[in-house]
């Protein structure tokens, strides 16, 4: 996949670089004797286990152990006496973990002084412990092992975890993967997935950098697609400026020289492109890694950003031909020397209503999308009819009625769903709620909802705008005009529903002024 720089050929880390040390493994000793306490840390001082050292909890009886526990989640292994406040209190305390609180993670080790209190055979039988120490027989050597082990089992235990955690992520973020943004999402929980399930404790991120033709706004810039906990913050920046020294250099030395370099604990891939995007992958491991998972960790990288390059691209045609209906429909207002944001507030504004009348995400934005179409039949309206400063004649206002079957005929021809949408606005938006608008003469709900909204929209709007036969409306004025033909050329609902969000219709005015 691409050119490999091994362990010896890496340059030393810089002065001052540091990785951040790894959180300690949580060790709880529950016994009320305090030179078992004393003891076991002393012999354990020097212990590490996958890159982590130790942290104790003391607790010397039972109860106190129960307040503890009740404050953290994160203890790995608990070394517990049996016979403390009671003959049994170890026991019930066993009983209170798994059963009471639900923690199945822990790893407890029973320590006995007294076995012929509990029994090694009945307590493995009926209690949920994962071993049983006679102390006379826990020598320094036994009792690394069971260090070892029982962290060893947490570990595996944690990873698992983890990784349905990420599955989830996963199976819930894969339905959104719709845009480059959430992309990222459903990246971030695979990655963290693939390091849980090669079995190995990592942090790391994948970034891409998109060549100038793809994404012009992307150019030369390095982004974050994906990143596991660690560098999650960089999935908001998304920019690599903020990261550590060593991390961006060891970022920058293999983009320079567009290959990979691998020691045991660290990954960094390079991945390029046919189109010639870049993608680098880096990751630090707590144990040393196999060139299995190497391999694997690159291909996701390189994945990822494949996919990142077909949904840039994907949206760039979808901002084209978005651009392309304004653009249209902004022609059209121009020809008829009408307000030059008439179309983008009426897009807005039909977006606004749409949403308040129940519309789901997707529907609102296929209207807005769609509402700058409404008044494209005046393309083949003539100028004089188009633009006359005074009222129409009969035949003039015939002429001028045909635009919204024209508009029709125009975008019907398409099967696209936007066009087909836009098809129906442009039929339907002179249509009243009364029964008497025009072509067709429809009333009531024979009137589609898009129809229904743009006509507020349209009206709502060329009240407040220039036009070549009146001056704009104030907009108080505009707005009882509205009330008052609630239930006459509009749909009642619609209007109420206008009212209600006055605020939002003012600051989209403030916002979309006309030029």
């Amino acid at each position: 996949m691409s050119d490999l720089v091994f362990a010896d050929e890496l340059p030393e880390p810089g002065p001052g670089i540091r990785h951040k040390p790894l959180d300690p493994w949580v060790v709880m000793i529950v016994d009320d004797d305090s030179a078992v306490h004393q003891v076991t840390q002393l012999v354990m001082s020097g212990f590490e286990f996958a890159g982590r050292r130790l942290e104790f909890l003391d607790a010397y009886s039972g109860s106190e152990a129960r307040e503890m526990l009740a404050l953290r989640s994160d203890i790995a292994l608990i070394l517990l006496d049996v016979v403390m406040e009671s003959e049994h209190a170890g026991l019930d305390l066993v009983r209170y973990i798994r059963e009471e609180l639900g923690n199945r993670n822990a790893r407890i080790v029973l320590r006995t002084g007294q076995p012929g209190h509990a029994p090694e055979e009945q307590v493995i039988k009926t209690y949920d412990i994962n071993d049983y120490k006679e102390k006379t027989e826990l020598t320094k050597r036994k009792l690394i092992t069971v260090f070892y082990s029982a962290l060893r089992s947490y570990r595996d235990i944690m990873i698992i975890e983890q990784s349905r955690r990420s599955l989830r992520r996963s199976i819930d973020a894969i339905t959104k993967v719709y845009d480059s943004h959430n992309l990222r999402s459903f990246a971030s929980a695979v990655l963290e997935q693939v390091a849980h399930v090669l079995g190995y404790e990592a942090q790391g991120l994948c970034a891409s950098r998109v060549s100038a033709y793809a994404a012009t706004q992307m150019a030369g810039h390095l982004k974050v697609l994906a990143a596991t906990s660690e560098y999650s913050r960089l999935l908001v920046d998304e920019e690599v400026a903020s990261l550590p020294e060593d991390v961006r250099s060891a970022l920058d030395r293999a983009l320079s020289e567009q290959r990979s370099h691998f020691d045991e604990r660290h990954c960094v891939g390079y991945y390029r492109s046919t189109a010639g995007n870049e993608s680098l992958l880096y990751m630090v491991f707590t144990e040393p890694v196999d060139a299995d998972a190497r391999e694997l960790l690159e291909i996701f990288c390189a994945n990822v950003a494949l996919t990142y390059e077909s949904l840039l691209l994907r949206e760039e045609v979808q901002d084209t031909h978005h651009a392309t209906v304004h653009i249209l429909g902004e022609a059209v207002e121009q020809r008829a020397r009408d307000g030059s944001q008439h179309v983008k507030r009426v897009s807005e504004l039909a977006a606004l209503m749409g949403e308040a009348a129940g519309l789901t995400p997707g529907e609102v934005a296929f209207l807005r999308q769609a509402a700058p179409l409404h008044d494209v039949g005046k393309i083949g309206v003539p100028d004089h009819v188009l633009n006359k400063p005074g009222k129409l004649d009969a035949a003039e206002w015939e002429v001028m009625q045909g635009h919204a079957r024209l508009g029709y005929e125009l975008l019907s021809k398409s099967d696209k769903r936007i066009l087909q949408l836009g098809a129906t606005i442009a039929h339907e938006h002179h249509e009243r709620w009364d029964g008497l608008g025009y072509p067709r003469g429809l009333a009531g709900e024979q009137i589609s909802l898009p129809g229904r909204i743009v006509a507020v929209a349209d009206v709502l709007d060329s009240l407040l705008s220039q036009r070549c036969y009146k001056d704009p409306w104030a907009m108080d004025d505009a707005l009882d005009f509205m009330r008052e033909q609630a239930g006459q050329r509009f749909d009642p609902q619609l209007i109420a529903l206008l009212m209600e969000r006055l605020d939002l219709v003012r600051a989209l005015y403030e916002r979309h002024p006309d030029h």
